[in-house]
């Protein structure tokens, strides 16, 4: 089974993520996790060029696009297909959701665009379930004390993917799960499970 977290800065994604991992895991399951940018051979260098460009560097916002789409497709095709062919629960931090949400509604690159790229990159792999971890965005910019590129960018930036993922979760209500992030790990978990552990997984 594939499982993917989303959400804004700061909603505390990674936390989740662990506290799923070893639940999973404690019940017998083959787990793997992973992120994006990122995890693979050559996802430290393209989370380097993305997150903490040489000199603080501009990057044009298709370039910033085609970046994520390189790391996807190396990580689709080197980590997350051949673990799901194994049998194993795949949980990744972020996904193709996060380029319609950062590129699309953040950056204002077309949609539609984007949707069939991520569509080429990921070979139309997508998720069992979206667990988006929703958060006011000023209460997530807060928990973040070192800032990288993404999460100095405006207020409205982080706004307008906040809408972004609220929007593709009411268009696929089936995929997202939306999980209120506000509270301790353990009532943030507890939310987060009442939805995962009922799932068949493998």
């Amino acid at each position: 089974m594939f499982i993917t977290f989303e959400g804004v800065e700061g909603a505390g994604k990674t936390t989740q993520i662990r506290l799923l991992a070893d639940r999973l895991r404690a019940g017998g399951h083959d787990v793997v996790v992973t992120r994006e940018p990122g995890d693979g051979p050559l996802g430290p260098e393209l989370r380097r060029l993305v997150l903490n460009p040489p000199g603080d560097a501009a990057i044009d916002d298709r370039t910033e696009l085609l970046i994520m789409l390189a790391d996807r497709s190396q990580h689709v095709t080197q980590i997350i297909a051949p673990a799901l062919a194994r049998g194993a629960v795949v949980i990744c931090d972020r996904y193709a959701d996060s380029s319609v949400a950062y590129q699309g509604y953040g950056r204002g690159l077309a949609i539609p665009t984007i949707e069939s790229l991520n569509a080429f990159a990921t070979q139309g792999l997508m998720p069992a379930r979206t667990i988006l971890l929703d958060l006011d965005v000023v209460a997530g910019l807060a928990r973040q004390a070192d800032r990288n590129r993404m999460e100095r960018e405006a207020t409205d930036f982080h706004q307008r993917i906040r809408n972004g993922f609220l929007t593709m979760a009411r268009q696929d209500p089936e995929r997202f799960v939306v999980i209120d992030a506000s509270g301790t790990p353990n009532e943030v978990h507890a939310r987060i499970w009442r939805e995962i552990g009922t799932l068949d997984t493998p």
